[in-house]
């Protein structure tokens, strides 16, 4: 609901923010160029530093609260490696959206926007502040001062056409992850392995039956040991976590629009979804997902963990919810997609491993080649270390056999990530960047494992649910208006089915609920954008 209030404040907005856009047409086809905030400045287009005479920018980005982005190491360094300084204006990430609209609202939008990330900047914002000139068309300057961003483009043309709006332009671009967690739709589905060892089971569930048969004994045999009925064998924080590694034990890839084969539906008519519905409500009647599934908090979730309460849990590592060692962590099996009597082939969601949105520049911009050779380096595979694990010297320093070493964190911070989120803005939010594994560095059993386990257990069987499309401003208007109210429903219906507030035998009701929501157009509209899609 917060995405369709956000594009509607762009709607009421547009008139204003077509009078203060600054872009003007080049005479060459429809594209936009920046012109009249432009000031001359010689851009150096290899090495460092990239301008002679020093720059200053403005950012805004969504900031962690951690460090001042000015105070960063890398930002700080990377200011001297390039003479291009910046004003960073970091509202909170709580904050960053209701900023970001009214900074377009206003007009006094900085010369980039950095990390902001498609739930922020979204792809209908991009498509609509793009036509009018307020974001600025970004691949004549990436041809000219961007290789390393070209050349991601000619090795993953994936990645150019999930980027490249409809009518031809980019906008913005996107954080591309590669690497063992890549392919990660969120943090996996996790066993406690204490568990597992104190009632001896060796090989996690491949069935949903396997799943609830291991759920019972969870709640029924004591196995964390402490002698109480306090056991919980599954939990989650309003099934958001959860959902999506569920879904596909009954043949969903996702819990709204889905391709299948070509074709596009919405997997909350589907009989698949009553399966789900069905088998959930089984689950939460005989207590084996947690009663407080519809109403606690992450924390309290964290806590149960912490307590060892918990037996199936989603996390983006165990030991962040289970307060355990990266060491003792190995010992908590990754889950293993379910089949079912409705899917008996195993499917999990795949992240696209592309995230859109992360940076943008701006009509206000007095020197966007400049700004787009600051970013180009990130996109590269020593700019993405540095930008990860900052310069030499905080987290790491070069041994004698030219490997990274990892240096003991400050006493003053709990973790090595506390401490690199104070180093480097590549924490929290979706950096732009394209990642990958950092070499010389030595790799540790834990890494090893998330190595292996992705491998065997997500890799094989992900797939992904929708490609990464853009609507046209028509299009995006009628989803907006059909899904604020057609989201809000089936969340409450889900709850009240999965509870027994509502019984499923109400189920015909609610099919005809949604299609009288237009659901018919909302397909449509995404059968169309997916058809552009492929044929693009």
């Amino acid at each position: 609901m917060r995405k369709s209030f956000k594009l509607a404040l762009t709607g009421v907005l547009s008139a204003t923010l077509l009078l203060s856009a600054c872009a003007t047409s080049s005479g060459s086809g429809d594209k936009k160029e920046n012109t009249s905030k432009a000031k001359s400045v010689e851009v150096n287009k290899e090495g460092f530093p990239i301008v002679d005479e020093k720059i200053t920018l403005s950012m805004m980005a969504p900031g962690t609260g951690l460090a001042e982005w000015r105070d960063m190491p890398v930002l700080q360094e990377y200011a001297k490696m390039t003479n291009i300084d910046f004003k960073y204006n970091t509202p909170p990430m709580s904050d960053f959206q209701t900023k970001l609209n009214l900074a377009f609202a206003s007009g006094d939008i900085a010369d980039i926007i950095y990390g902001a990330s498609s739930s922020n900047l979204t792809p209908g914002m991009e498509v609509d502040y793009g036509e009018q000139g307020v974001l600025i068309p970004l691949e004549d300057l990436i041809d000219q001062y961007a290789p390393n961003i070209k050349k991601l483009f000619e090795e993953r043309p994936d990645v150019k056409k999930s980027v490249t709006t409809i009518d031809g332009h980019i906008y913005s671009l996107p954080r591309v992850q590669e690497g063992s967690t890549s392919s990660w739709y969120l943090g996996p589905i996790w066993y406690n392995g204490q568990w597992l060892k104190a009632l001896g089971v060796k090989d996690v569930p491949k069935t949903t039956d396997e799943f609830y048969e291991l759920l019972k004994r969870f709640k029924t045999e004591d196995p964390n040991g402490n002698g109480k009925a306090d056991e919980i064998p599954l939990t989650d924080v309003k099934m958001n976590t959860i959902r999506p590694w569920l879904l596909g034990a009954f043949g969903m890839k996702e819990w709204e629009i889905e391709e299948v084969d070509g074709k596009v539906r919405y997997a909350p008519t589907t009989e698949n979804y009553k399966e789900y519905l069905t088998f959930m409500n089984k689950l939460y009647k005989e207590e084996l997902l947690d009663p407080e599934v519809f109403s606690q908090s992450d924390e309290q979730k964290t806590a149960k963990g912490q307590e060892n309460r918990l037996g199936v849990f989603t996390s983006w590592y165990s030991y962040m919810l289970t307060d355990e060692s990266e060491e003792d962590a190995v010992n908590n099996p990754m889950y293993y997609p379910l089949t079912s009597s409705v899917s008996p082939e195993p499917l999990i969601p795949r992240n696209p491993a592309i995230i859109r949105g992360t940076f943008s520049i701006t009509s206000n911009n007095p020197y966007p080649e400049a700004t787009m050779r600051w970013i180009d380096y990130f996109y590269s595979k020593e700019g993405f270390e540095f930008l990860n694990e900052g310069p030499e010297g905080y987290l790491w320093e070069e041994s004698e056999d030219g490997k990274k070493k990892d240096l003991e964190v400050p006493s003053n911070y709990k973790t090595r990530e506390d401490y690199r989120g104070t180093l480097t803005p590549d924490f929290g939010i979706n950096a732009p960047t394209r990642t990958g594994p950092i070499e010389g560095k030595e790799v540790s059993e834990f890494e090893k494992f998330i190595e292996k386990e992705t491998t065997e257990k997500i890799e094989p069987y992900a797939e992904i649910p929708f490609p990464l499309v853009y609507l046209t401003n028509d299009e995006q208007k009628k989803v907006n208006n059909i899904k604020v109210d057609l989201q809000s429903y089936v969340e409450q219906m889900e709850a009240k089915f999965i509870t027994g507030v509502e019984p499923l035998e109400n189920w015909d009701k609610y099919v005809k609920t949604i299609e009288n929501m237009q659901i018919d157009e909302y397909v449509k509209i995404h059968q169309d954008a997916y058809d552009r899609w492929k044929e693009s």
